[in-house]
């Protein structure tokens, strides 16, 4: 517990943190790279660039500074980051490493305003938050099926479209636990030329009885690496992990895709078609030919699920005004794409539980 001293120089420092918080998280992760170069395998270096990452921590950090005395407040907010910390391996030894870099780095942009008072006080912050992802990642830990990364291999390959394919991972060891549908697995890649591992998520399209199917776009490092690949490569996956996942309810389902967002929902749309539910599936493309999983699509159709696909060559999204004209009224909502149109999703449809592919960002809904 921390003493009302430490909350209310926390707390004092929100509006701080909202002005400079991206400049502190940018100059935390420099610091940490050079300092514990160890750690860099953790992140996405393309996220980096794109200051994707430094501005969802920086998001975390202000959440944290307003609800300091009422932490479980942010506790939904935080779930993708626990999930995605079980997919990496994300251990207590890694937190005093954040810790250490994150109080440098307030320190070094703040200068004189961060007094030995502030920063005394995130560090015992830091230490309660720290304690709180720990104790919540060793649950997601005890419910895996395996630790870690382990053995897999390519069994099959499928080409969708040009710039999707379909991969069928093996365990090695013939052990798998099922993804609830929404879930992802991480794989990690040794790709040439690169001084340190690399791991991305893919979502699990289908889990078989001795593994996965994922289907990467073939866009950034990793995934341009994958395609590359042939039957018989030997890849290491961690367990699967995430929170956006189909409740088992009787409700009508709508799901609600953009392009290659299509690779959650395809799992959620077979499992509820599956179980009798009534389904609906929107998928927005730029073209018929770009279609991800379309011919599996069309196949559940034959099962019972209604499909609508909609082509817009420029943007590849639904429009402000088609999403209007859906009936919604009593169905769970999930949606997954490009931010702009997800941002259109949850503005017409608030109550819409939605999935990043990278880290969290905040939707403007207004």
């Amino acid at each position: 517990m921390l003493d009302q001293q430490t909350i209310e120089i926390v707390k004092s420092t929100a509006p701080v943190l909202k002005e400079h918080g991206v400049t502190i998280t940018k100059h935390f992760y420099k610091r940490m790279f050079e300092n514990n170069p160890e750690v860099r395998q953790f992140f996405n270096h393309t996220n980096q660039k794109r200051g994707r990452q430094p501005e969802a921590l920086a998001n975390t950090v202000y959440a944290a500074a307003l609800h300091i005395d009422r932490l479980e407040a942010i506790l939904p907010a935080i779930q993708p980051a626990l999930h995605k910390h079980k997919s990496l391996n994300i251990r207590a030894e890694h937190y005093p490493i954040v810790g250490a870099n994150l109080l440098g780095a307030i320190q070094e942009v703040l200068g004189e305003a961060a007094t030995p008072e502030i920063i005394d006080a995130w560090a015992k912050a830091y230490g309660v938050i720290a304690d709180i992802f720990i104790s919540l990642e060793e649950k997601l830990y005890d419910e895996a099926p395996w630790l870690g990364f382990k053995s897999f291999s390519i069994a099959e390959i499928i080409e969708e479209t040009p710039e999707v394919k379909r991969f069928r991972l093996v365990a090695n060891d013939g052990v798998v636990g099922t993804a609830v549908p929404g879930q992802y697995v991480s794989i990690q890649a040794r790709i040439p030329g690169e001084e340190i591992l690399h791991h991305r998520q893919y979502s699990v399209v289908e889990t078989t009885e001795d593994g996965y199917w994922i289907a990467p776009k073939a866009e950034g490092l990793v995934s341009n690496w994958l395609h590359n690949q042939v039957i018989g490569t030997e890849i290491p996956v961690s367990a699967p992990a995430g929170e956006f996942v189909l409740e088992q309810t009787t409700r009508p389902l709508l799901l609600i895709a953009g392009g290659i967002g299509i690779t959650p929902l395809f799992n959620m749309a077979k499992t509820a078609v599956r179980q009798g539910r009534s389904v609906t599936l929107l998928h927005a493309v730029r073209s018929m030919s770009l279609r991800p999983l379309g011919d599996e699509l069309d196949e559940l159709v034959n099962e019972g699920l209604q499909l609508r696909t909609h082509v817009d060559e420029v943007s590849g999204c639904l429009s402000e005004k088609q999403l209007e004209e859906l009936d919604f009224e009593g169905h769970d909502v999930y949606t997954c794409g490009p931010n702009a149109m997800m941002e259109t999703v949850v503005r017409v449809i608030p109550n819409a539980r939605y999935e990043f592919f990278g880290p969290s960002a905040n939707l403007v809904q207004a």
